[in-house]
């Protein structure tokens, strides 16, 4: 098997280290994994893609590979540069700092690199390590997606639904914020929605008198409602959501040609 993984905390990040090994033993002994990741940390930038600008590649060493650019970017140069004689099988992208559940999912980089893949027909999973106070200080943050992350998408590979529809099935997993040893399990789940916060931003004021706009994050551990990503992760599972990338609000359609016609 051939993979591609990538993320959106940056080619030197922990995370991207513990993903190569997951994607390593997947693709076996006579499988490749090769890395196209960016340059520097691009959290938050979502399905960002860089129309109005190039993107400097460069080898770092083989199959390795950081561009200047988001982690969409980052798929379309595996894609269409460094692995176009020989598309990947499989598309990772992570394994990120801190959660990707909820409204997190609109903003994620990680999410993005996911969904571009899914755009170009490759079967895609973004992988997410929710922190916390039991997880946060280990020496391996990323423990539960470190030992529980293999398994995982072997389940989702082998009984997972991949369709051929125009907008492509991906997945998104979130590993709770605990050690391995203690996740209870894996649950299927909606994405949530935070009631309880949402980003904001603080100003500024430099010591030269100019203003800078600081985006802020809000608390991340209260569950969400039943059947929902966040809720699983704090209540000790591992959540697997399937997405797609179409969002249009198909129950209203009807409706809404009826109020218009």
């Amino acid at each position: 098997m051939r993979i591609l993984i990538t993320n959106d905390d940056g080619i030197n990040a922990p995370g991207l280290q513990v993903l190569h090994r997951i994607a390593t033993e997947i693709a076996g002994p006579q499988g490749e994994v090769w890395t196209v990741a960016p340059a520097f940390e691009q959290s938050g930038v979502g399905h960002c893609i860089s129309y109005t600008h190039p993107t400097m590649i460069a080898e770092l060493s083989p199959r390795r590979f950081a561009a200047e650019g988001s982690p969409a970017d980052c798929v379309l140069a595996g894609l269409y540069h460094v692995m176009k004689d020989a598309k990947p099988d499989l598309i990772l992208s992570g394994v990120n700092r801190g959660n990707n559940s909820g409204e997190n999912v609109l903003y994620s980089g990680t999410i993005g690199a996911a969904m571009e893949g899914a755009l170009h027909g490759i079967k895609s999973i973004a992988l997410s390590q929710f922190f916390g106070p039991q997880n946060a200080k280990l020496d391996d943050p990323f423990d539960a997606a470190s030992q529980l992350g293999v398994a995982l998408i072997r389940q989702l590979l082998d009984r997972a639904l991949w369709d051929d529809a125009d907008y492509r099935l991906f997945y998104n997993v979130n590993f709770p914020p605990l050690p391995a040893a203690d996740v209870k399990g894996t649950r299927v789940a909606a994405q949530g929605f935070r009631r309880y916060t949402a980003f904001s931003l603080e100003p500024q004021i430099s010591p030269s008198g100019r203003q800078f706009l600081w985006i802020k994050g809000g608390e991340q551990g209260k569950p969400t409602l039943p059947g929902t990503d966040v809720t699983a992760n704090v209540e000790g599972y591992i959540s697997v959501t399937p997405l797609r990338c179409d969002l249009t609000a198909h129950e209203v359609l009807d409706d809404l040609r009826e109020r218009l016609a």
